[in-house]
């Protein structure tokens, strides 16, 4: 097992070093969670690098974008610090171009979490970058909860708001209101979460009141989209159920967890406001 970074003043590496990534195994925080080998969701981890640079063959820097896709069955996710300096640690490293430095990092990610994972790198003088739909900020498509009028005095996990009401529905809820902290340095993530589901209709201000009671609540990213998933599951029992998150961005990271029972359902990729 590498040298744990979490909660440690830790040095900058600028040469290739995938020592420093570190795993965290998703088996843990599951088992809190009932779920065991067969899990009742499929989906993936979206990480977008917004500060990824290396040298070119002739030692000119090179900058990009660049997205990894981590499937939620690998048995490991990444710790987002160490993934954070391992990025850092190609800024001296010379690649021949960007085919290689994909390679570099697929090989890298897919030794630390045991899946296959995919990585789309595009540097910011790249034709191919206009197409990116990280160019443009858009909005999620569904109907906001926001603006319900609720009183709040929950803000720590609370499945017991949830609950249904009469009527069957297929809808797409939408709230920028969940925040969740970091379990090592207690710092606060900021998201915007869909909950896309076919059932019995869920009570709009309980969803919005459990949302809200995530915003003392410490845990990873990952976790957290699988704590709501598994709650909406269990209380509601909706024939189908989506959930996804784009959380805002730390040290040129975001990081966004997408969990549906349809396998057959992608994320929608975008870049909302504040990130």
């Amino acid at each position: 097992m590498n040298h744990n970074p979490l909660g440690r003043q830790t040095d900058y590496v600028s040469v290739y070093a995938p020592q420093l990534l570190f795993p965290i195994p998703r088996a843990e925080s599951r088992a809190i969670l009932g779920l065991g080998d067969a899990l009742p969701f499929y989906g993936v981890d979206i990480w977008t690098g917004y500060e990824l640079s290396w040298l070119d063959a002739l030692g000119k820097p090179v900058v990009a974008v660049a997205e990894f896709f981590i499937p939620c069955a690998s048995e490991f996710i990444v710790e987002s610090k160490s993934f954070k300096l391992y990025l850092n640690s190609l800024n001296q490293t010379r690649c021949e171009n960007v085919a290689e430095v994909e390679a570099l990092v697929t090989k890298d990610l897919a030794r630390i979490t045991n899946s296959d994972v995919r990585v789309n790198i595009t540097p910011l003088n790249s034709p191919a970058r206009t197409a990116l739909h990280l160019t443009e900020i858009a909005e999620i498509k569904g109907e906001l909860l926001d603006d319900l009028v609720v009183a709040i005095d929950s803000y720590h996990p609370a499945p017991e708001l949830l609950t249904t009401e009469a009527g069957r529905v297929d809808e797409c809820l939408v709230s920028h209101l969940l925040k969740t902290n970091c379990p090592v340095t207690g710092q606060p993530d900021w998201a915007s979460l869909v909950v896309r589901y076919k059932g019995n209709k869920i009570q709009r201000e309980n969803l919005l009141r459990y949302i809200i009671s995530f915003r003392e609540h410490q845990d990873f990213h990952e976790h957290c989209v699988e704590r709501i998933f598994s709650d909406i599951a269990r209380v509601c029992k909706p024939e189908q159920l989506t959930v996804y998150a784009r959380y805002t961005r730390r040290g040129g990271l975001d990081i966004n967890p997408f969990r549906s029972s349809n396998p057959t359902e992608n994320p929608e990729l975008l870049r909302l406001i504040r990130q």
